[in-house]
Parts: C-alpha cells; structure tokens; sequence
C-alpha cells in the first residue's frame, strides 16, 4: 500500500529572517535593536529548519553599530556557503549605512520605489557642554592615568589631537565598509563615488548597483519558487514584559537613542 504524503511535503519553502530596527551592541534586543548574539539562534534556525529552498531577509533598519552589522552579515554568509542556499535581501522603509551592510549578506538586493539605500559612510555625533557647566559653577573633576584616557570628553573643550584620532578611526571603518560593498556587489556597482555616505531612494539605488532590482518579498519569491511557495517567519523572542509592553528604565533610554538613528531620514 502507497503510504500518501501530505501535499506540503513537496511545496517549496522560503525562510524570511526578520532584521527591523537599529543594530547596536550587548544584549539588548528592546525597541528592535539587532545584534549578533541575540539573532544567532534565529539566524541559525532560518538555515537549519524545514530544508528551505532559500532564505530571504526582510531589512528595515537606519544602521548603528558597524561591528555588530559585520558579525551578522558575515554569519549569514557562513551559514548560506555552508548549506549552499541563495540569499536574497528585500529593502524596506530604510536600509542605509550598517542596514545596507546587512543587505549586502544577499546574493540579490531588492527594494522598494520608495526605500531609502546607501549611506555608505561613518558618523560620531555629541556635545560640548564645558561652557554651559562653566556658566553654572559645575566645575568638571577628572583623573586618569593616561592623558587620552578621557578622549572627546563633552564637559571640556575640544583637542585637534582627539578629533584627529576619532578621523583616523573613523578612515579605518570606512575603508572595512568600502570593502564590504564591493567584494559583495563587485562588477554591478556603475559608479565609483558613492562611498560619500549619499542616500538615493528605490530605482536610484538600482541604476547605481547598489541594488538589483524594483521588487517585495513574497510576490519575488512566488516568481522564483512558485505560487505554492510557504514561508517561515525567524525573528527574536520577545520578553514577557515586551509583549506586556511594559518597557523598562533601559528599554526607554534605548527607545529614545532609536528615534534618533531613524530621525536621520525622515522616520
């Protein structure tokens, strides 16, 4: 007797890894904050189960920490040379500076008319509050053992010598972000000066190589794969206090340093 499989059995999948929000450090996965020690196991998983035909990543992110978006985009890779599966990257709201890096974990990079892509650059922002503490009597006490130990210190004038460091700092990221795009997008980049941290918006980013073509994730897949196609949805697990949403005392101060980054374009 011929034992009848279920009609699944046989119908591709596509596994969808979820990156939305701004990548930083730590642990922190609050407000939709990526790093690669909290998506690990979800990266891992997308790869490992129900055999998928592919993985696709849905991106929307503003950037954020350089080495985190490293770490991710490169065990995206491992895990796709590994299983040999295609990667394609979709574009949401937004995929600039460490979003973009992310995307470039894809074989193929699709966005959206409207997606804002690039950003192709390193930025350090902050204050200088040593004449307003001056203004009110705060006299700035500080000791250290080593005279850069206290670089870029907002609470006292600013040194040439340290804004010369944080450039240099900033040279060598940038240069690890250059290489990035280029060894992953090689021959489809048309131009050479777009490593200026410009933004273009959907079709722009086509004309340039920077992405591949105008298309959303499920209808792309369905024309790849076919209309039975299934999907699978990795994401990070949420705490029972986020899904109560009662956010703490960090998770507000990391709500706050998020609209920030998105503020950046326009979000």
């Amino acid at each position: 007797m011929v034992k009848l499989l279920p009609p699944y059995r046989n119908v591709p999948t596509v596994a969808v890894i979820r990156l939305h929000g701004v990548i930083g450090g730590g642990s922190r996965l609050s407000g939709g904050a990526l790093n690669d020690v909290g998506l690990a196991p979800v990266i891992e998983r997308a790869f490992s189960k129900g055999k998928p035909k592919a993985i696709a990543l849905s991106i929307n992110s503003p950037g954020g920490s350089p080495v985190q978006s490293a770490l991710i985009a490169a065990r995206i890779r491992r895990l796709a040379d590994e299983k040999k599966l295609p990667v394609y990257a979709f574009c949401e709201d937004v995929a600039a500076s460490g979003g973009y890096w992310l995307a470039t974990a894809g074989d193929e990079i699709f966005v959206d008319p409207s997606s804002i892509v690039g950003s192709i650059g390193v930025i350090s922002a902050s204050f200088g509050l040593h004449e307003f503490i001056s203004k009110h009597g705060v006299e700035r006490r500080v000791h250290t053992a080593g005279e850069d130990k206290s670089m870029l210190d907002p609470f006292r004038p600013e040194r040439p010598e340290d804004v010369e460091r944080l450039k240099n700092l900033q040279s060598v990221i940038h240069d690890n972000f250059i290489h990035q795009v280029t060894s992953r997008r090689g021959e489809k980049l048309t131009r050479t000066d777009i490593f200026t941290g410009e933004i273009w918006a959907g079709q722009g980013s086509v004309d340039i190589g920077l992405a591949d073509g105008i298309a959303h994730l499920v209808p792309k897949m369905k024309e790849i794969y076919g209309d039975k196609t299934r999907f699978t949805v990795a994401q990070p697990r949420r705490s029972l206090f986020q899904r109560l949403g009662a956010p703490g005392v960090q998770d507000a101060i990391g709500a706050v340093e998020d609209h920030l980054t998105w503020s950046r374009f326009g979000l």
